[in-house]
C-alpha cells in the first residue's frame, strides 16, 4: 500500500489535484472510492456507513473495499477527521490490501507519528501544496488567454494563489467579453474587492473560536512576524491576561496556513493580505487602533536599547507593517531582508564600494566617494550578505562639518548646503545631514535588501539624532520613481538642490525638521498607513525657522503683547516649532501662546535661584493693573531693582522656551512611542 498525504491551505488546489488523481486513476482501470470530510461525522462507525453507501454495500465496507480490484481511497479535507487519525492509521487503512493507493488531503500536515513510525515512514509521502511560483502562474494564464500586460498584475494580487487567480481571471473574462477594457478588472489589491475576501476568508479559515481568537489572527496579519510578547502588549489593553496570551499564540500555532520562523508566527501572504483588507473593509476604527499599538510596540523595543542587530530586525518589521499598508513605499515594502544586516565600512570594503559605483554611476561619481571615505568614514555604512559580504553601501554625510573645499569638491553636497542656507539656515549648533550615496551591487536603485537596510538606517536615525536642522536625501536619479516614497516619509522634492555628476542628474528631496519635528512625523507618517488625511509633504515657507536673536525679540515682544490680541496674533512664535509641539489640538494659536508663556513663568517658582522673580512677571505680564513703576512700588522695590529683576526674568523665560525649540524632539519621540 502507499499512502499520498497533501497538506495545504484553503484553496491552493487540494481538491483540483483529488479531480485530477481520480480521473487519471479511472483511465487506467483502477476503482476509485471517495470521501469526503465535509460529509462524514467524525467517528469510526459513522465514516463505515459513508463508505457503505459510497459502495452501495449491505454488508462489510471495509471488506468490500479490499476485495476491489487495484482501490484508489481518496480522502478529501482530512483535517475535519483528524480526531480518526490514530483510528484511521491504526485500523481502518492496515485492512486495504498491499496494491491499494491511498490519497488524503488536509489543511494541516500529518501528526508526527505518520512518520516516527518505521512501518509506514515507508509507506507514506508528504507533499505540502503551496502557491503557483512565476512560472506556473504565468503557464496558467496563458492557457486562461489572459492578455500578457495582466500577468503581472494578477500574480502580484493573487501571490499565486490559485482558487483568487482562478476568480480574478473569471473577473477579467466577464470583462472582456462584455467589451469592456479587461484591465480595469484587475484590483490594486484584495482591499478593493471586499466580496473575494469574503470568499477567500471562508474558504481559508476555519470557524473562528471566539473574539479573542479574532482578534490574535488580525494581530498576526497585521505584524510581520507574531510572537507570544506581541500577543501580551498588543491585547492586554482588551483584557487578555498574560495565560490567554499563550493560549491564543498555541491556537495560532495549530493553524494551516500559519508558518513559525526564528522570531515567531507569519501566515501566508494571501491570507495576510485577505485578513488585512477585510478588517480595513469592515472596522477602520479598529484597523487603526490596531496599526498603532503594532507600530508602537516595535518603536518601543527599538528604543529600549540592546543589540543593534536586533534594532535593525525590529526596524525592518516596523517597515513591513508601515510600507505595505500604502502603494507610495512599494520598493522598500517588496525587498525583505534576510541575513542581510547593516555594518560600519572597513578597510576591506573601500575597493569594492568604488568598484560598484564606477561599474553603476560612473568614474567621476566613485572619485567622489573615494573622496568622502577618506574625508568622513563614519558617514558610511555597508549593507552585507549572509556571508559578510558588501552587496551595498549609503553614505550620511554631515555637511556642517564639511569645509568649504569639501563643498567645492562635491557639486551634491555644495547644493544640499546651499538649498539648507537660502530656505531656512541652520541655526548655532543645528545639524545638515544629506544621504549622499547609495548603491545595491545587484540591483543599483531598484527594489532590493539594500533598499531595506537604507529604508531602517534612515528611521534609525530620525529616531534617535537630535539637533537635526535638515535632511536631504539626495541619492536617487529617478525622481518619479521615488517620489511618492519620499512624499511617504515627509520629504518633499527640492529641485533646488539637484545636481550633476558625471553627466547624470541626481534628484534632492528635503525635510526640515524644524517646521515638523520627529513628533509630528510620527502622527503624519502613521496617518498615511492607515489611510487618513495627512498633509501632503511640502515645504510650508509660511512655517518660520527663527534665529535665536529673532526668537528672544520674539518672546519680549509676546510678553508685552501678552493682552493685546491684535498685536498678539501677528507674533512670530505663532509659527514657531516649540508652539507646535506644545499646544493641545484644536486650541486657537494665541491661546496656545498665552498657555505657553504661562507655564515658562511657572518654572520661575521651581528654582529657588529664582525665588521672588515669579511676582514680578506676574504684576507685570501675566496680570498687569498698572504702570510698571507703581508696580516695582508695590512690590516694595527700587525701580532699578524692579527692571533687573524683570529682565532676569524674561531672560529665563526665553531661556526656558528657546531650550524646548531645539531640543524637544527627542522628548515627542518619547511621548509617540509611549501613547502610540
Amino acid at each position: 500500500m502507499t499512502v499520498l498525504f497533501l497538506y495545504g491551505p484553503g484553496g491552493v488546489g487540494k481538491s483540483s489535484v483529488l479531480d485530477v488523481l481520480a480521473d487519471v486513476a479511472v483511465a487506467d482501470g483502477a476503482n476509485v472510492v471517495r470521501l469526503d470530510g465535509r460529509h462524514v461525522p467524525p467517528t469510526s462507525g459513522a465514516l463505515l456507513g459513508v463508505l457503505a453507501a459510497v459502495l452501495d454495500s449491505g454488508g462489510d465496507p471495509l471488506r468490500e473495499l479490499a476485495e476491489l480490484s487495484r482501490p484508489v481511497l481518496l480522502i478529501d479535507t482530512y483535517e475535519l477527521l483528524e480526531s480518526l487519525d490514530e483510528w484511521v492509521r491504526d485500523t481502518f487503512l492496515p485492512a486495504l490490501p498491499g496494491d491499494a493507493l491511498v490519497v488524503i488531503a488536509g489543511r494541516r500536515p500529518p501528526e508526527p507519528e505518520w512518520t516516527a513510525d518505521p512501518a509506514w515512514r515507508e509507506l507514506v509521502r508528504v507533499v505540502s501544496l503551496r502557491n503557483l511560483d512565476t512560472r506556473d502562474g504565468r503557464a496558467y494564464l496563458v492557457a486562461q488567454n489572459v492578455p500578457e500586460t495582466l500577468h503581472e498584475r494578477l500574480l502580484a494580487v493573487s501571490h499565486g494563489h490559485p482558487l483568487t487567480l482562478s476568480m480574478l481571471v473569471d473577473g477579467v473574462r466577464r470583462r472582456m467579453a462584455a467589451g469592456g477594457d479587461a484591465a480595469d478588472a484587475v484590483p490594486r489589491g484584495l482591499g478593493d474587492l471586499p466580496d473575494l475576501v469574503r470568499v477567500l476568508l471562508k474558504r481559508t479559515i476555519d470557524e473562528i473560536p471566539g473574539p479573542w481568537h479574532r482578534m490574535a489572527l488580525e494581530l498576526c496579519a497585521h505584524a510581520y512576524v507574531t510572537s507570544e510578547e506581541l500577543l501580551r502588549a498588543v491585547l492586554g489593553d482588551s483584557g487578555v491576561s498574560a495565560a490567554e496570551a499563550g493560549e491564543l499564540f498555541a491556537w495560532l500555532r495549530t493553524l494551516s496556513f500559519v508558518d513559525e520562523g526564528p522570531y515567531g508566527l507569519f501566515p501566508h501572504d494571501l491570507v495576510r493580505d485577505a485578513l488585512d483588507a477585510d478588517l480595513r473593509w469592515r472596522d477602520p476604527d479598529r484597523y487603526s487602533e490596531l496599526h498603532h499599538c503594532v507600530r508602537a510596540h516595535l518603536l518601543a523595543r527599538i528604543r529600549s536599547g540592546g543589540d543593534e542587530r536586533e534594532k535593525q530586525r525590529l526596524l525592518a518589521d516596523a517597515i513591513f507593517v508601515t510600507c505595505s499598508r500604502t502603494s507610495l513605499a512599494v520598493e522598500v515594502a517588496t525587498a525583505r531582508m534576510v541575513e542581510e544586516f547593516i555594518d560600519e565600512l572597513r578597510d576591506g570594503d573601500r575597493a569594492a564600494i568604488v568598484e560598484m559605483t564606477r561599474e553603476l554611476q560612473g568614474q567621476d561619481q566613485a572619485d567622489l566617494v573615494t573622496y568622502w571615505m577618506q574625508r568622513q568614514p563614519h558617514a558610511f555604512r555597508v549593507f552585507r550578505d549572509a556571508r559578510g559580504e558588501p552587496r551595498g553601501y549609503g553614505a550620511y554625510l554631515e555637511l556642517h562639518e564639511a569645509t568649504e573645499a569639501d563643498l567645492a569638491t562635491d557639486p551634491g553636497a555644495y547644493a544640499m548646503w546651499r538649498y539648507a542656507q537660502q530656505h531656512g539656515r541652520p541655526r548655532t549648533g543645528e545639524q545638515v545631514m544629506a544621504w549622499r550615496f547609495f548603491l545595491d551591487g545587484t540591483h543599483h536603485h531598484r527594489s532590493s535588501p539594500s533598499v531595506t537596510l537604507a529604508a531602517v538606517w534612515h528611521v534609525l536615525d530620525i529616531l534617535t539624532r537630535e539637533r537635526v536642522s535638515w535632511s536631504f536625501v539626495g541619492t536617487y536619479t529617478d525622481a518619479e520613481l521615488w517620489g511618492p516614497t519620499l512624499a511617504y516619509l515627509d520629504f518633499w522634492r527640492a529641485e533646488d538642490a539637484d545636481y550633476e555628476v558625471g553627466g547624470t542628474r541626481y534628484a534632492a528631496f528635503a525635510h526640515d525638521w524644524r517646521r515638523t519635528g520627529v513628533g509630528q512625523w510620527l502622527e503624519v507618517t502613521t496617518a498615511r498607513e492607515v489611510g487618513a488625511a495627512a498633509r501632503p509633504a511640502s515645504e510650508d515657507l509660511s512655517e518660520l525657522v527663527l534665529s535665536q536673536p529673532e526668537f528672544v525679540d520674539a518672546v519680549r515682544a509676546a510678553l508685552h503683547d501678552l493682552h493685546i490680541p491684535e498685536r498678539l496674533a501677528r507674533n512670530p512664535l505663532l509659527h514657531s516649532q516649540v508652539l507646535r509641539r506644545e499646544s493641545r489640538n484644536g486650541q486657537e494659536p494665541t491661546d496656545a501662546l498665552r498657555e505657553l508663556l504661562g507655564r515658562a513663568a511657572d518654572s520661575l517658582r521651581e528654582d529657588r535661584r529664582l525665588h521672588g522673580l515669579y511676582e514680578v512677571v506676574d504684576r507685570t505680564f501675566l496680570r498687569p493693573s498698572t504702570t510698571q513703576e507703581r508696580t516695582a512700588e508695590a512690590l516694595h522695590l527700587s525701580f532699578s531693582t524692579y527692571r533687573r529683576h524683570r529682565d532676569r526674568a524674561v531672560t529665563h523665560i526665553v531661556e526656558w522656551m528657546w531650550k524646548r525649540e531645539l531640543y524637544g524632539q527627542a522628548r515627542d519621540v518619547e511621548h509617540q512611542v509611549s501613547t502610540g
